[in-house]
């Protein structure tokens, strides 16, 4: 996709421009309206709407000769021969089922991140969609919310990397990508999905369009508006996020679509009395393409013969939507039904499996419980529904995911220990809510008989994800029950949670010996935790978003202001501990809860390994750098234990004194390295003065001069540190 000014200049000239002139005002309409498919078919009121110039682009047609069919209206029996944006919501994997994109976070692999998007985008091309709506970028600080699967969790330059690389694999591969929710849907109050968000405009600039700002600069083909109002104006009709910040500051050439009847809900929201006005608020916002809803196709051309819109107005916005267009190819390509090429399943499968394994978090390891070693096992006990459901471990928003790709926990463990160890499975629960317990005296008879058990509990895909928020965070249903009741024979227990959000594990926590957080993995979820629980690979992903010990402590972020009075262990008084009427006071107290403390359950980028890897010997290239210097920063990494491994190293900044206060860290850059037993390597980070700009109280981008500390480690509570300062 050309990104040059010129060259984008020059497809204006020589094809939007003179399409634009021979376009009516119903066919410059048409460009403007999305339409759902039939599913599989064409009707013939489709078929004579897209004959007819009046319709831009179908959504959920995977059928491929349906496709082909309506882009062969649209190009050879439609006046002027403008194919059709054919969009589908590939999120995580189109037949072959990448991890969750919580999961895939918690790789901080982007080049795997790439690669997955790019499988999908070929598997998904071979069914005529040219158009995802992905990446999802909204930064979550709130695992209630159900979308938080589909995020990259609550960092801004994860995300930021991580959107950008997916948005690489997509257009790279023929399909354009869609940034999505523009903006601020993240910070939905109490985590409910399609609800209210308020977000001072310096947190809006510092966090949450960050990533909208790097896809935006690395050439995203669109943008999609949220379902929320922002501070009191939805994002459809938001003229501050569309105009000045989109189009304005950013100077941003792709289009924009509203999401799945979001301009009609503008009177929902109460922020316009009826649609015709909801069409006027969201076309002057800048919303080029209305998504399923009507309100374009029956109220822009009176608004326009009343005056109150311009056709410049709409030209450019017809402009965008063309422009896409031909940057995605499209109308360069002959359409005919593709069927998918052969040979390639096992590339995506083998890309699916090394992406999940990346993505499992070892959280807890008490004495070695894992790897399990299969010539010191006699018998192995594997316990839960979770284990053995192939549909399950795909995880949300997988409308065309092949579940017959999917192997299973249990099929790839009794694999492994095929002619070794016996696998003795118990069931236990019909799902992941069950409250009936009729099951755990089997499971307890198969634990009892085992060397070991490993426990496959979690959340059923359908519990995370679009309009699928929770208010508690325990594991559903019995399941903590069930985990008490085994943890008292005494046995090794291993829980494997399979789950589309951050859990509350504090319940549990204490009653397991190990425990691996593998997200919903995806079709090869088998393969991946198998080589993980035996030791084919050391565990290596990352904790993309902060877990809290338990509800009350959210929103709970790594990257949160310092406070007046900020916390620390010597502050710290458990309710436990304040004597019976004992007199009020402020004195000596502290920003934390008096039953949860201030720290999380597991920090983000936390992660454990089957080695141990040690940081030390820090050092800057300067103590002082200038506004056109970078700081280079080296620091030895060590694999001090008996096992070859792959160690994320994570840098974080500090902005000690600024015009507006700032986090207390930030990540600025992150790799993954792999060293066998003993090897040392001094790794190098490059800080740049833009790596520490950021929205001052004017909201103007800038580099201040101070003192940094800076940190280099495996997770957010790294200790490494060194200071400089920006002159």
């Amino acid at each position: 996709m050309p990104e040059h000014p010129a060259s984008l200049n020059s497809l204006k000239q020589s094809l939007v421009n003179p399409l634009l002139e021979q376009m009516t005002l119903p066919e410059k309409i048409g460009q403007m309206c999305q339409v759902n498919g039939a599913g599989g078919w064409v009707p013939e009121d489709l078929a004579e709407a897209v004959r007819n110039g009046q319709v831009g682009s179908v959504i959920n047609e995977v059928d491929a000769e349906t496709v082909a069919s309506l882009q062969k209206i649209a190009v050879e029996e439609s006046r002027l021969g403008i194919p059709l944006l054919i969009g589908r919501d590939v999120i995580h994997g189109f037949k072959t089922i990448f991890p969750i994109p919580l999961g895939q976070a918690a790789s901080w692999n982007p080049e795997l991140v790439e690669q997955a998007a790019g499988i999908a985008a070929i598997e998904a091309a071979c069914a005529g969609i040219n158009w995802t709506f992905s990446p999802m970028i909204d930064i979550s600080r709130d695992p209630r919310w159900g979308r938080i699967a589909e995020s990259f969790g609550e960092d801004p330059h994860l995300t930021s990397e991580l959107g950008t690389a997916m948005v690489r694999g997509y257009q790279d591969n023929g399909i354009g990508a869609c940034a999505k929710h523009f903006a601020g849907y993240g910070a939905s109050q109490s985590g409910r999905d399609y609800f209210t968000t308020e977000i001072p405009e310096n947190e809006l600039r510092n966090v949450y369009l960050e990533p909208f700002r790097a896809v935006a600069k690395a050439g995203v083909a669109s943008f999609m508006t949220g379902f929320n109002d922002l501070n009191g104006v939805p994002a459809s009709g938001n003229e501050f996020l569309l105009q000045q910040v989109l189009r304005e500051e950013w100077q941003y050439p792709g289009m924009v679509v509203s999401d799945w009847e979001s301009i009609s809900q503008l009177t929902t929201h109460g922020f316009t009395a009826d649609d015709r006005e909801a069409a006027f608020e969201a076309l002057n916002a800048g919303v080029d393409m209305e998504m399923v809803s009507r309100t374009y196709a029956d109220h822009l051309a009176s608004l326009l013969e009343e005056g109150r819109l311009s056709i410049a107005k709409i030209d450019a916005m017809v402009a965008n939507i063309l422009l896409t267009k031909a940057r995605l190819g499209l109308f360069d390509q002959t359409f005919t039904a593709s069927v998918s090429e052969g040979g390639k399943q096992e590339l995506a499968l083998e890309q699916a499996r090394q992406l999940a394994a990346q993505s499992c978090v070892l959280l807890k390891n008490n004495g070695q419980c894992l790897p399990l070693r299969p010539q010191q096992l006699k018998s192995l006990a594997v316990i839960g529904q979770l284990a053995d459901d192939g549909y399950e471990q795909l995880g949300t928003w997988i409308f065309d995911g092949d579940e017959r790709l999917s192997e299973t926990p249990l099929q790839s463990i009794r694999a492994h220990l095929d002619g070794v160890a016996e696998v003795r499975y118990a069931k236990a629960l019909e799902t992941s809510r069950s409250q009936d317990q009729s099951g755990f005296d089997d499971a307890v008879s198969v634990v009892e008989q085992a060397q070991a058990a490993v426990l496959f509990l979690g959340e059923e895909s359908i519990l995370s994800g679009e309009a699928h928020c929770r208010a508690d965070l325990d594991l559903p249903g019995c399941q903590a029950a069930l985990v008490e009741r085994l943890s008292r024979i005494g046995k090794p227990l291993i829980l494997v949670v399979m789950a589309g959000r951050p859990l509350t594990l504090a319940p549990v926590l204490e009653q397991v010996d190990a425990v691996l957080y593998a997200w919903h993995p995806g079709s090869m979820a088998g393969p991946a935790i198998s080589d993980l629980l035996f030791g084919l690979q050391s565990p290596s992903g990352k904790l993309p978003v902060t877990f809290p010990k338990v509800v009350g402590q959210i929103p709970i972020f790594y990257n949160h202001k310092h406070g007046g009075r900020p916390p620390s262990p010597e502050t710290v008084v458990h309710i436990d501990e304040i004597p019976v009427r004992a007199k009020q006071t402020s004195l000596g107290m502290s920003a934390f809860h008096l039953d949860a403390g201030y720290q999380p359950q597991f920090p983000f980028g936390f992660g454990l390994s089957y080695t141990r890897f040690d940081y030390r010997h820090l050092s800057l290239s300067h103590t002082e750098i200038t506004a056109d210097q970078s700081l280079t920063i080296e620091v030895e990494l060590e694999n001090s234990g008996d096992v070859a491994a792959e160690e994320v190293s994570q840098l974080y900044v500090r902005d000690l004194v600024g015009s507006v206060t700032r986090p207390v860290k930030e990540l600025k850059g992150f790799q993954r390295n792999r060293l066998l037993p003993g090897d040392v390597k001094t790794l190098q980070f490059t800080l740049t003065p833009e790596d520490l700009a950021f929205y001052d109280r004017k909201q103007q981008r800038l580099v201040e001069p101070g003192r940094f500390q800076i940190w280099v480690g495996g997770d957010s509570d790294a200790e490494l540190t060194a200071e400089f300062e920006l002159k």
